[in-house]
């Protein structure tokens, strides 16, 4: 009998487990005008009255499975329309049917794309964009991220105003965090982890994380406190990078919406942070995340920061870490600013000298006095195991380590880690090493022990070294922190363009500091990101797109405060053609990837490096209304029910309109000609509206790239008052013969009127 009893216990058991794993989480979009005017129930909500159907007629099937009830997450009706439900399969069938249901997209994990940078980009305390008067004015940044550490230096609001009035949000109580943790800086606090407890099927774990807005990773407390952090004189990382931190605008609001935790960022959860932080009243968004490009109806960040952008938040986004390769730019949709990362003119230098006198110049953050000359020892002279050429845990032979210094080749493990693993083997000291694929970009981090790390070339010689020497030998100094490096220098890491989802647009927009960025971080967190390390600082210094976005969401800010009357496509044209693209050396801005001898292409930095002091005062914009991405979208051939997704349901594609993707008014021109393709041309318009001088006239200047001439009509601009606006035509006729698919040149075309330079790149790729 009890045998019975088990048989039919484990029976259920395995029936409500596969009922379960039938289920996933969606995001559904609804046509709003639809389900407005077919909602006949006033008692209850619109997506009550949807989930009751699918549940009701799900279980009116004449059949024994028996499946679990829908799970309402969360609305969306502000950026997007729409909710996030748990589902089964069966239950998603009925909702197809429901009059008014557009898509149910899948959720997914986006992943985060991981002081001295506002001298480096000419703000001073006092003066011009950072004058009194131009900071006074409230302007809210909404930081979607891994949260924040409340209690900083950085988020303290002594000497600030109140609260703006047109805020509405509020500050979420949870674990280790309440109410009181929000202030007139940090003036909103929000969590979002339904959807990633669903994603994975359990429980946030409260011993490694907080359930609540509280950071313990580090990355959101870094990026708000780039963005919006307050004035902290003396900052440094145990003596590097010493000066004055701040942010961009470090007199705007930070209000947090967290959406990252340890394994990555439901993409449910970003959408309800981008809804409720619009209708909370933030004025720019900035997230520091992101997944593998997409179609943009498929791309739920897309279509949440299009519904951002429509009520007037400006939206920047890091443009991804997937770089040198080709195409690899995520959050390239037009209306977001998509931000690629660059070097300041500082690092953190390091010498190795080995035993037969030749030196390499490596980098490191680790501080502390040089290593003797000591044994060297790599791979097998470090141990048995295949793996201790990568100094895997457990892969390194104490006896041959002890005292010596060990060279690693970067591979599965963090550099940071491979420290460990030498450390905890008896090693004295560390060489990374670049494998060939990695090439010659280097990262300083903050190693437990005295290390560096080199490029691939080098290793390779010490390598030989190490196979031809009897006793190896090496030394390592370090160098302190050093200035004046030619910069800026497009980060290998940045992922790059063309876009494969938009490639009529050039993507990414601009280039911002994303290289050894020191800003705030918990003194609870790691700052190596090993467990073990114990060491409690109040800054770190990290590198990724996802310091660079920071950068241009606080400058941003300070735009929008400076011009209320700008649009979010104004502030972006802004920032775009006043960007620069030759380096502090007076040389054309040039790339990593390449070992610094190639220059880097619009394809790495799009328009180039942010100037936020020439961003000011352009002189011209090129403004894009709502109406102008939607005929975008049309000549892209998407559907109406795809459209539909970012309209809500309230436009229609032109049938008479003849529609070109390149006719956007966008800041740059990507030109996209087939090699086979004879007398290949094609004429895009512009209009362009004078923010400028009342009376001025501007003269057309254009570098033509390889391969095609370039016309435009008129070559003079005459305006006549503020806020004018004018159109012109620019025709691209390809010439010469020398096509080969894929390959891509690149040019210019400016608009100059006395110091105003309103300057677009140019891209030809043949398809």
């Amino acid at each position: 009998m009890i045998f019975r009893i088990l048989i039919l216990f484990l029976a259920l058991m395995v029936t409500n487990s596969i009922a379960f794993s039938d289920q996933q989480t969606y995001i559904v979009h609804m046509d709003q005008t639809k389900i407005k005017a077919s909602n006949q129930d006033s008692t209850k909500p619109w997506y009550e009255s949807i989930i009751d159907f699918i549940s009701e007629s799900s279980m009116q099937e004449d059949d024994e499975e028996d499946i679990l009830a829908p799970q309402l997450l969360y609305t969306y009706e502000t950026s997007m329309f729409g909710f996030a439900v748990h589902l089964s399969k069966k239950h998603l069938k009925y909702l197809n049917q429901v009059d008014g249901f557009l898509s149910a997209i899948p959720d997914e994990l986006s992943t985060l794309h991981t002081t001295y940078s506002p001298h480096f980009l000419g703000l001073r305390n006092g003066r011009s964009l950072w004058s009194a008067s131009n900071l006074a004015t409230d302007v809210i940044i909404g930081v979607l991220d891994s949260g924040i550490w409340p209690e900083h230096i950085s988020f303290q609001d002594s000497g600030m105003s109140p609260v703006p009035s047109h805020w509405k949000g509020v500050c979420e109580k949870g674990t280790k965090f309440s109410s009181s943790n929000c202030n007139k800086k940090l003036i909103g606090a929000r969590t979002y982890y339904k959807g990633y407890e669903k994603f994975f099927g359990k429980k946030i774990n409260e011993t490694v994380d907080y359930l609540s807005p509280r950071d313990s990773e580090g990355h959101g407390t870094h990026t708000a406190s780039t963005a919006a952090g307050r004035v902290v004189k003396n900052a440094n990382l145990f003596g590097q990078a010493r000066g004055t931190a701040s942010g961009m605008r470090y007199t705007s609001r930070i209000a947090v919406y967290k959406v990252c935790w340890p394994k990555g960022c439901a993409n449910s959860d970003i959408l309800a942070a981008v809804d409720q932080a619009v209708s909370d009243g933030v004025d720019v968004l900035s997230l520091s995340l992101g997944s593998d490009p997409k179609p943009f109806y498929d791309d739920l960040i897309a279509v949440a920061s299009f519904g951002a952008t429509k009520k007037g938040v400006f939206v920047a986004c890091s443009a991804g870490n997937k770089g040198p390769s080709p195409s690899t730019v995520s959050n390239g949709a037009p209306w977001i600013m998509t931000v690629a990362a660059s070097s300041t003119d500082r690092s953190f230098p390091t010498e190795v000298m080995l035993g037969n006198g030749k030196f390499f110049k490596g980098t490191s953050l680790y501080q502390g006095n040089l290593t003797n000359q000591l044994p060297l020892v790599f791979g097998k002279s470090a141990g048995t195991k295949k793996e201790a050429q990568h100094c895997s845990e457990g892969s390194l032979d104490p006896k041959l380590v002890h005292g010596k210094i060990v060279v690693c080749e970067r591979g599965k493990n963090g550099r940071t880690e491979m420290g460990e693993v030498v450390k905890v083997a008896g090693g004295a000291g560390m060489i990374v090493l670049n494998a060939e694929n990695q090439g010659e970009e280097i990262y300083a981090d903050l190693h437990i022990l005295p290390a560096t790390s080199l490029g691939a070339s080098e290793g390779k010689t010490i390598e030989t070294y190490i196979q031809s020497d009897k006793k190896p030998t090496a030394s390592i100094s370090f160098m302190g922190t050093k200035f004046g490096d030619p910069a800026p220098v497009m980060g290998a890491f940045s992922s790059r363009g063309p876009s494969i989802v938009g490639p009529d647009v050039i993507k990414p927009d601009v280039t911002a500091p994303g290289v050894n960025i020191l800003a705030a971080w918990p003194p609870k967190t790691s700052p190596s990101f090993i467990m073990n390390d114990k060491r409690e600082v109040l800054f770190n210094i990290l590198w990724g797109t996802s310091m660079s976005c920071p950068h241009v969401s606080g400058i941003a800010a300070l735009l929008k405060s400076l011009h209320k009357d700008w649009s979010p496509a104004a502030i972006k044209s802004a920032l775009m053609t006043t960007a620069y693209t030759l380096n502090n050396k007076g040389a054309p801005i040039s790339d990593m990837a390449s070992d610094n001898k190639a220059f880097a292409t619009p394809f790495a930095f799009g328009s180039g490096h942010v100037n936020p002091v020439s961003a000011f005062d352009p002189g011209l914009v090129y403004d894009i209304g709502t109406e102008d991405y939607l005929n975008y979208l049309c000549s892209l051939n998407y559907t109406s029910s795809q459209i539909a997704l970012l309209s809500r349901g309230k436009f229609a594609c032109s049938k008479k309109a003849v529609l070109q993707a390149g006719d956007l008014n966008y800041p740059s021109f990507a030109v996209l000609f087939d090699r086979s393709a004879l007398n290949a041309n094609v004429t895009y318009t512009r209009v362009v509206t004078n923010v400028g001088k009342p009376q001025s006239a501007y003269a057309v200047k254009v570098k033509q790239p390889d391969g095609v001439s370039v016309t435009v009509e008129p070559r003079v601009l005459k305006f006549e008052k503020v806020g004018q606006k004018l159109s012109y035509k620019v025709t691209f006729l390809a010439v010469g013969k020398a096509r080969v698919a894929g390959t891509s040149s690149f040019g210019s075309l400016i608009w100059v009127s006395g110091r105003y330079q309103v300057r677009s790149p140019i891209a030809l790729t043949w398809k």
